[in-house]
């Protein structure tokens, strides 16, 4: 599962930026939007296969290609050349691929924030501090590494303590068999099996920075401004999902067992997943939390580490490179170079039960 390594997508992302940003910006009656395998984003597929995005397309008289994509990163490097109107990504891969190669993209949906998904697991420290001279083995620049950098300044350390190593998703499970690999910082469904090893600790994991990895969905702000309609059919097929996905009834355990199917695992490999997760079910939920202080001072930390590992590009002298909006207008950054930016005004609406 490649959902959260960002590694790869800056040079592409910077390249193709001048690509997407007049191309997008027309109004139009047909949209794709792009997603990878997570427990996150997997619910679209859902919608798309049981005709509940047709159905919210088809009250706003436009079309809506649901596309699963199996390399994140090239997801997120697609819809920054506007092969895409919108991605799915969290919200440190939003702010260092899309909105700083220049692409002003929208948060138009908050699903959720890792919640117990991202962990740091020991083979033989009992503690964050006994990691001082060690070795962690993780997806460099991932979310992963965001999760280490946090769990060390919870203890008065710094990565400079410690040693960092490259690590493959696809390696890091059997790479944790090894005599040579006694930490690593990963995400679930990895984090459960490297954390089921024997003598295996969990260190720190997502539950203690609340907020810090939000799951969204992404869309092209100068197509969103051209198309409402799109944002209404999106945010209306999303929160109709969510509502099945976490009800207490046949229909809702079918859809948790499809989505578990799809996801590699079962039902109920997936409702821990789920487990591991803050979920916003309803529109009110995304609503009340990305206006938190919560979530801005995330989104700050957040920033400060992508600018800490050269994520925003070789023009960023500072964190503020690149303007992040919330939805009182504040603007945290540069306000002339507002990319990034979370509105939840369609949210909102379905909420209040207009759309």
């Amino acid at each position: 599962m490649k959902t959260r390594d960002i590694t790869k997508g800056l040079a592409a992302g910077l390249f193709t930026a001048s690509l997407s940003m007049g191309a997008m910006a027309e109004e139009k009656d047909s949209f794709s939007i792009a997603w990878t395998i997570y427990a996150g984003w997997v619910p679209w597929q859902y919608a798309e296969d049981y005709g509940i995005m047709k159905k919210w397309a088809d009250k706003y008289d436009i079309e809506v290609d649901i596309v699963q994509v199996n390399d994140y990163i090239e997801s997120i490097n697609q819809y920054t050349a506007g092969q895409f109107d919108g991605v799915t990504a969290t919200s440190m891969d939003g702010l260092s691929i899309p909105a700083a190669s220049g692409v002003d993209t929208t948060a138009l949906i908050v699903g959720d924030y890792s919640n117990g998904n991202d962990g740091l697991v020991s083979k033989d420290a009992s503690s964050i501090e006994e990691l001082e001279g060690e070795t962690v083995h993780l997806v460099e620049l991932s979310v992963s590494h965001y999760l280490l950098a946090r769990a060390l300044a919870s203890v008065g350390l710094e990565e400079r303590d410690l040693s960092v190593v490259n690590i493959s998703d696809a390696d890091l499970v059997s790479a944790f068999q090894t005599d040579d690999v006694r930490h690593v910082a990963t995400w679930n469904p990895l984090l459960s099996e490297v954390e089921a090893y024997p003598g295996a600790t969990k260190l720190f994991d997502s539950s203690q920075i609340p907020g810090h990895i939000k799951d969204l969905t992404l869309v092209n702000t100068e197509t969103l401004a051209d198309n409402p309609k799109l944002g209404k059919a999106l945010v209306g097929a999303w929160y109709e999902t969510m509502s099945i996905l976490e009800s207490d009834t046949p229909e809702g355990a079918e859809a948790r067992a499809y989505l578990g199917e799809l996801s590699g695992t079962d039902q109920g490999g997936y409702e821990a997943q789920l487990a591991g997760m803050k979920m916003f079910w309803e529109p009110q939920m995304s609503v009340d939390f990305i206006n938190s202080d919560e979530a801005s001072e995330a989104m700050d930390s957040v920033r400060e580490f992508s600018f800490e590992k050269g994520l925003l590009g070789q023009g960023a002298m500072s964190p503020d490179f690149v303007g992040i909006e919330f939805p009182d207008g504040s603007i945290m950054g540069d306000s002339g170079n507002v990319k990034l930016r979370f509105n939840d005004s369609y949210m909102e609406m379905a909420a209040d039960g207009e759309i």
